[in-house]
């Protein structure tokens, strides 16, 4: 497992861990931009000095009269202008190193979370909504990442400072702590803004994500509010939430509104401090005019950078809510390990099968309870040997745990107890990407992108394959090389190449948002394509072909059978379980019985049962058509 990634200790310990990783994410970025930021706050004091020196050796003796400082105005002007360039340079350099660090920590922190998301088991996903890992992409993301916006300003501020002080020191000491006494200040208005605005933070930041959670489960079911007219109760729902999070949002707003016009009147009060001061010291004589002059204006244009320590005091607690809560998801234990080990090459024997012989040891998976957290026993004591290149049907009453048993085979969870073992070898034993380029699951819920028909069944971005004849004859599917052939022997495989060969553009024709220009059964028929292009050795059908005609899913189901792939299926028409080589009876978690189609009919009464209600259903159906 690797280093939390959590912040420790303090606030303070905290803040500066914060900045500290951003700033390492990109390092040479940040080197350059605190560099530039450096180089313009040392040119901004040096124009302060300009300024006194200017006043004292040119402008006073000139308006005094003196020939020869007025002879030197050019010198001045010179001055002044090779200073000012040198603040522009450092000005535009410190912008664009910024900017780019900022996209970086940004972009470091969504990849983080975009790894976790595909780590995590779907257990996981199904306890932690889509409108909440969303808002952890978005919202969370941009929270962490809004304190490095003004950050290489305000260290270079820091530089400025030193110089400043030094300076200052230098004419006058009297003058120095006027000038710096708006440091402690903003300590400690900065220590009373962050006990108030961290918890404001953290309860805004947590209503971002339920309000994208509620926003994103009503576009989901627009079809479901439209269709029973429930559009009132959504919009009361959302209105509800989002009312929660303007009062939570004025709440940070009313702190920040507190915070920042104090922060912006230090700096003018240092100035009249400085005025004053320095007015009494040269009354006593002690400084110059032009000394008074440069300490002022120093203060004067430390102003606005010295607000960037504002701007960045500002966002430390909500970027620290946001970082911690990308921190949970990224830390969350819940990952299932790799192992080392690899499948064995498909075996070669005299039947010729290249599928997978799977095997269920003792399986038992326990899944906590949502309302009491007490354990609830999903799969109890299974034992069950698939044969290579056979196919298996897996039937049983509604919650008997049957998509709950083929997910094991594609690791999206590990059991509890036993042990799930692919040609002998543990799941939880093998590499990563040994699973998923073995074996297929295909879910009775389709997923389709606004995409290409191609794109959707390769799920690559271009085709990368080769059509031509001297093309590789080796396995299509290696590194992710789909060709066209593959592609269309795929869904001919699927039954689906008829639908896609009138389609407008063949492969390239565009299918719409979640597939809307094809049925449900082709929409089912496109993710049976799409596993098959990848050429499993053990296919996972989870009632897959729900919303297939029975005609067509026959033809596909003994397509399956002349492939040699391993099938193991969910199925409920009695016309292709009649078809499996094996069917397992499942109920309350327990394999009931197994045997073929006949036996289970004829020793199982549970069997029987499921059958004749079966057969009555797709009958009624069928009356239906």
């Amino acid at each position: 497992m690797p280093p939390s990634t959590a912040l420790t200790g303090s606030r303070t310990r905290r803040s500066a861990q914060l900045v500290w990783r951003g700033m390492a994410t990109s390092p040479r970025t940040y080197v350059l931009a605190v560099l530039s930021s450096a180089l313009f706050g040392a040119a901004t004091v040096a124009v302060s000095r300009a300024v006194g020196w200017a006043t004292d050796s040119v402008v006073v003796p000139a308006i005094a009269g003196d020939q020869d400082a007025q002879g030197r105005i050019w010198l001045a002007g010179l001055v002044l202008a090779a200073v000012a360039v040198t603040l522009t340079i450092g000005v535009w350099c410190r912008r664009v190193w910024a900017g780019w660090g900022y996209v970086d920590v940004g972009a470091a922190h969504r990849r983080r979370l975009a790894d976790a998301y595909l780590r995590l088991p779907v257990s996981w996903h199904r306890a932690h909504p889509a409108g909440q890992l969303l808002a952890h992409a978005s919202a969370d993301a941009e929270a962490a990442t809004g304190v490095f916006n003004p950050l290489p300003f305000a260290l270079g501020v820091v530089v400025m400072l030193v110089v400043a002080t030094v300076m200052l020191v230098a004419i006058d000491p009297w003058l120095a702590l006027a000038a710096l006494a708006i440091i402690p200040a903003m300590v400690v208005v900065n220590l009373v803004f962050q006990r108030h605005m961290s918890p404001a933070a953290m309860t805004a930041q947590r209503l971002r994500g339920e309000v994208a959670d509620v926003a994103h489960e009503s576009f989901e079911a627009a079809l479901l509010v439209k269709s029973l007219g429930t559009a009132d109760r959504e919009e009361e729902r959302f209105a509800q939430r989002t009312d929660d999070l303007r009062a939570a949002a004025v709440r940070v707003g009313s702190i920040r509104a507190i915070f920042d016009p104090v922060i912006d009147l230090l700096p003018n009060l240092g100035t009249l401090l400085v005025l004053g001061v320095g007015a009494w010291r040269a009354a006593s004589e002690a400084v110059g005019t032009g000394d008074v002059v440069t300490a002022a204006y120093l203060l004067t244009v430390l102003s606005v950078p010295v607000r960037s320590f504002g701007w960045v005091l500002g966002e430390l607690p909500r970027g620290l809510v946001g970082y911690d809560r990308i921190a949970q998801v990224v830390d969350c234990p819940d990952a299932l390990a790799p192992g080392r080990s690899a499948l064995p090459a498909a075996a070669s024997g005299a039947t010729g099968s290249r599928g997978i012989a799977a095997r269920f040891d003792g399986v038992g998976l326990d899944v906590p309870d949502a309302a009491s957290n007490a354990p609830v026993t999903l799969l109890d004591s299974v034992t069950l040997d698939v044969p290579a290149g056979s196919t298996v049907a897996v039937v049983g009453v509604t919650g008997a745990g049957k998509t709950t048993l083929v997910s094991l085979l594609a690791r999206l969870m590990d059991p509890t107890r036993g042990r799930v073992l692919l040609d002998g070898t543990d799941v939880r034993d093998l590499a990563p990407g040994q699973v998923p380029a073995h074996v297929a699951l295909v879910a009775q819920s389709t997923f389709v992108f606004e995409d290409t028909v191609r794109a959707n069944v390769t799920l690559a971005d271009e085709q990368t394959g080769s059509n031509d004849a001297d093309a590789d004859d080796g396995d299509d599917t290696e590194a992710g090389r789909y060709t066209d052939d593959a592609v269309w022997a795929a869904l001919r495989l699927a039954r689906l190449d008829e639908v896609v060969a009138d389609l407008p553009g063949g492969l390239d024709a565009p299918l719409g948002e979640r597939g809307a220009n094809l049925s449900g059964g082709q929409r089912q028929r496109l993710a049976i394509a799409r596993a098959l292009v990848r050429a499993p050795r053990l296919l996972v059908l989870d009632d897959a072909t729900s919303a297939v005609d029975p005609r067509i899913e026959q033809e596909i189901l003994r397509g399956f059978a002349g492939a040699g792939t391993t099938v193991v299926m969910v199925a409920y028409r009695m016309s292709s379980v009649a078809l499996a080589d094996v069917v397992v009876h499942l109920d309350g978690g327990r394999v009931v019985d197994v045997g073929t189609h006949e036996q289970l009919l004829a020793r199982d009464a549970g069997y029987r049962a499921i059958a004749l209600a079966y057969e009555e259903e797709t009958r009624r159906r069928e009356e239906l058509r």
